[in-house]
């Protein structure tokens, strides 16, 4: 059954966010948790999760525009080291709320309400038809990357921040994706060379009876992502802002009601 779900989780959502860039993890750790501890699906998810952009930059990596990626990603992956410094003092801190729900407990947190409040207004400008049609000036995708990649590496969520900037600086479709994914690449690299090391020294043990799980997952998601560049041609730029639109609405308030 573990191999059942997982394996189509990872196929579907790998294929939907080669689109919007982000929300493989986000909703690949919960399947992974159904049948593993919390800390084991983590480190599962954080392996497929990066196998599959790398996966993606063979893809669709050569139309990025290495010029935003430079002034994004760079500025992006400094922050992330500053930020996964800090998750440890910020993962201390008491939650501003707690509550149960179908036997399980959840916390909202003042990072998660600050990152979905941040998400939830970059929707908006997805959403709505008078903002749509606005853009970033590319002056801006410094901040843009300081931001998404600060945020990145203090909860793991810079796919969504990075997604939501990115569309508003009026590339084309194919630049917009290639751009997004070789940039997931390096701040997810930079964040992870931070927590990363340690946490999977300390879960290498639990993880060695999920490694063929893992390799399916990640074969899964391969497939779901080149099934996604197939669909690439006849999907429009305007699907793609409703995509991002929708799923960052959904990432939003997951994180604020603390679901995320």
């Amino acid at each position: 059954m573990e191999y059942i779900v997982v394996c189509l989780v990872a196929m579907l959502v790998s294929a939907l966010t080669l689109f919007s860039g982000f929300g493989l993890g986000t909703v690949l750790m919960p399947a992974f948790a159904l049948f593993f501890s919390v800390p084991v699906a983590i480190a599962a998810t954080a392996v497929v999760h990066l196998a599959n952009n790398i996966f993606k930059v063979f893809l669709v990596g050569r139309k990025a525009d290495w010029g935003v990626v430079i002034r994004f990603a760079i500025p992006g992956a400094i922050a992330a080291f500053i930020g996964a410094a800090l998750l440890n003092l910020f993962a201390h801190l008491t939650p501003l709320y707690t509550y149960q729900l179908f036997g399980r407990e959840y916390d909202i947190t003042v990072i998660k309400l600050v990152i979905g409040i941040l998400i939830i207004g970059f929707a908006l400008f997805e959403l709505l038809p008078r903002f749509r049609r606005l853009s970033f000036d590319r002056k801006y995708l410094p901040l843009g990357g300081l931001l998404s990649g600060f945020f990145g590496g203090l909860s793991g969520n810079q796919g969504a921040l990075r997604s939501a900037f990115l569309i508003k600086t009026g590339m084309e479709k194919e630049a917009f994706i290639g751009t997004g994914t070789v940039s997931a690449v390096i701040v997810d690299v930079a964040r992870m060379l931070v927590y990363g090391l340690s946490f999977y020294t300390s879960q290498v043990e639990d993880l060695t009876g999920t490694w063929a799980l893992v390799l399916a997952a990640t074969l899964a998601a391969f497939l779901g992502a080149f099934m996604g560049k197939r669909l690439l041609k006849t999907i429009t730029l305007g699907a793609i802002q409703l995509i991002v639109g929708i799923m960052l609405i959904m990432i939003g308030l997951g994180m604020t009601s603390g679901l995320i």
